[in-house]
Formats: C-alpha cells, sequence, structure tokens
C-alpha cells in the first residue's frame, strides 16, 4: 500500500472497512508520542527481565515479526503474520508493546500511536534492555529532555 508505514514491524490500527492505517503516514513519516496516559497501568514492574528478542511467537511459534506485551511479558507475532498481538490487546486490554524486529518501537494501542521509549522514562529501562539483547552492545544515546510519568 503506498500509504503504508516503512518500517515492517509498525502495527498501525485497523479501520472498520479492514484498511490499514496510520496517522501522518501520508508523508512516510510518524513522529513517536512523548507522552502516554496508559503507560502506569500497562507497564509490567520488572522490564529488566525479558525474553530474548529470538523468541517465537507464543501462539503460532512464528520466528519473525514478534511483538513484547509490556505488560505481562509475553511474546506475540504482529498484524504481518497472524495478528495475536493485535488480539492479545483485543482480549486483555494490555496496550503497550515493544517490537522485536528491527527498530525495536513501542506502540500503544490505546493511543494509536508511536511512543518514544528514549524520551519517556518508564520505557528506558525495556528499550536498553532489548537493545543489549538484540545487538550485544549498549543503544547510542541522544540527547533528548525526559519526560517523567505522574
Amino acid at each position: 500500500m503506498a500509504n503504508e508505514a516503512p518500517s515492517s514491524s509498525s502495527v498501525p490500527p485497523v479501520g472498520e472497512d479492514g484498511e490499514d492505517f496510520v496517522h501522518g503516514s501520508e508523508s512516510g513519516w510518524v513522529e513517536a508520542r512523548t507522552s502516554c496516559d496508559h503507560l502506569a497501568a500497562a507497564l509490567s514492574s520488572d522490564l529488566t527481565h525479558i525474553p530474548a528478542p529470538d523468541t517465537h511467537c507464543s501462539r503460532c511459534h512464528h520466528p519473525n515479526e514478534n511483538w513484547l506485551c509490556l505488560c505481562c511479558k509475553d511474546v506475540l507475532c504482529s498484524r504481518f503474520i497472524n495478528r495475536h498481538m493485535l488480539e492479545h490487546y483485543q482480549e486483555t486490554t494490555h496496550c503497550v508493546a515493544l517490537s522485536y524486529s528491527s527498530d525495536l518501537s513501542v506502540w500503544c494501542f490505546s493511543c494509536d500511536a508511536y511512543l518514544d521509549a528514549q524520551v519517556i522514562l518508564p520505557l528506558r529501562p525495556v528499550y536498553e534492555t532489548a537493545y543489549l539483547l538484540k545487538f550485544g552492545e549498549a543503544p547510542p544515546l541522544r540527547s533528548v529532555e525526559y519526560v517523567v510519568q505522574a
């Protein structure tokens, strides 16, 4: 689709007619949010101990395009495979997930938006741990102003 975001790990919402869309994706760039009201209720208390990025989907055992639920730490496949992470959100309302695909992006299903894991402090530990597990080194640091969630 011409309007689809360029990242293969994106999990855009699906419209009522079944058409996939991401707000702002017309230009090919989707800006991540620097805050999310759902994090306080959505995040596991221990995000420094997570499954390895090569963990297969817990439902269909597919090895690729998997996401980590940041509430229960279950690993499930993306909407491009069998939609198990989307189904998990619909069944449990666990709304925040980290992509184990190339970019380690974080998506909030309730916000219908990506979250900036380097800016939002509660997400920083899981991003750093996932990066270390995936690439064998600490993530490069970028200059950011941190946002503290209340």
